[in-house]
């Protein structure tokens, strides 16, 4: 900064305020400080200088599984969405793991990230208490748990008991359901609606139809090959996330049972993809871009007012009518 400073014949101050726009300069002493930052090649640190404003304008994300394609493409509308505001994503993988989930927080918060946003594992209360302790800036993104902190998800109840109503509409009595994984707010949302869409129309909750698929595709495919070998199997089956969804299918193409002609079948979470299968598959679709822009509001405003009281978002999902229901569409 001296280098520019001696070569726009101006104070170090001026090379800072027209760096990081902190105060009114003249246009021509502005212009002067820019060319001779173009001709030094000097390149900010903005390390010092986060360190002096104890603010490094980058938000961190935790999720659960960045393989999936869900969170993938919401940590793509996440990261659009922060460098609109002018911030930078730092993005890491907690496997579902609570101790990793807890160690990635930990660098996050050590890499002076000026909030988080995180999809929380199944037993995440060393994390939500290392970050409370820290009065870190945080949004629970997707898994929804009543934590006390500002908090932006789907709707699941209602969408999973119209999943159940809209096959009960087809004729179907024996419904299945592939779960996520036990303890996951997601998991358990979209069990309670799948029964609460069979109290509605008037059936008994059966546990044998309900089976743990881990919300991956591998133990969804042993799940679904379990539903597939009861005495009496569902005639219709509701698959709780995109990743259980291939296992699913693969389990329902080795055993030969044919979608929709031998059963129904329809999902949770919609996927650039699910359209180009026979048949295509209907699904309730999330809205990530929405997701995103309410979870960078939170998280923006949490950073700037730390104080504010907690809130709570929810956003509505779409029901994807497609025909693998067994429903004719165009």
């Amino acid at each position: 900064m001296a280098d520019v400073a001696r070569r726009a014949r101006v104070s170090v101050t001026t090379v800072s305020h027209v760096l990081n726009d902190t105060r009114f300069v003249a246009p021509e002493t502005r212009e002067a400080v820019l060319t001779a930052v173009r001709e030094t090649g000097y390149v900010p640190n903005t390390v010092a200088r986060s360190l002096v404003m104890s603010k490094t304008d980058t938000i961190g994300l935790a999720l659960s599984s960045i393989s999936n394609p869900y969170f993938g493409e919401l940590a793509h509308h996440l990261q659009a969405e922060a460098e609109r505001r002018g911030y930078s994503i730092l993005i890491a993988d907690t496997h579902d793991d609570p101790d990793r989930e807890l160690q990635v927080v930990r660098d996050l918060h050590e890499r002076r990230a000026d909030g988080i946003i995180i999809a929380v594992s199944a037993r995440p209360d060393a994390t939500l208490d290392y970050l409370r302790q820290r009065t870190v800036p945080v949004v629970l993104v997707d898994r929804m748990i009543g934590s006390g902190l500002d908090e932006v998800g789907t709707e699941n109840v209602e969408a999973t008991a119209q999943l159940v109503e809209h096959l009960t509409g087809l004729g179907h009595t024996r419904i299945g359901i592939v779960a996520g994984l036990p303890g996951v707010a997601t998991s358990e949302e979209r069990i309670v609606g799948y029964q609460l869409g069979l109290e509605r129309a008037g059936l008994a909750y059966d546990a044998e139809l309900r089976t743990d698929g881990a919300s991956d595709a591998v133990p969804a495919q042993g799940a679904t090959a379990r539903l597939l070998a009861l005495t009496d199997p569902p005639t219709a089956l509701i698959v709780a996330n995109n990743q259980m969804t291939i296992g699913a299918m693969r389990a329902l193409r080795e055993a030969g049972v044919a979608v929709p002609r031998d059963i129904a079948l329809v999902a949770f979470d919609d996927f650039d993809w699910a359209d180009l299968f026979e048949p295509r598959l209907t699904t309730i679709a999330q809205p990530h871009a929405e997701l995103a822009t309410r979870a960078l509001e939170l998280i923006t405003s949490r950073i700037a007012e730390p104080e504010l009281p907690a809130r709570t978002i929810r956003v509505e999902p779409t029901l994807v009518h497609r025909n693998s229901c067994g429903c004719q569409t165009s």
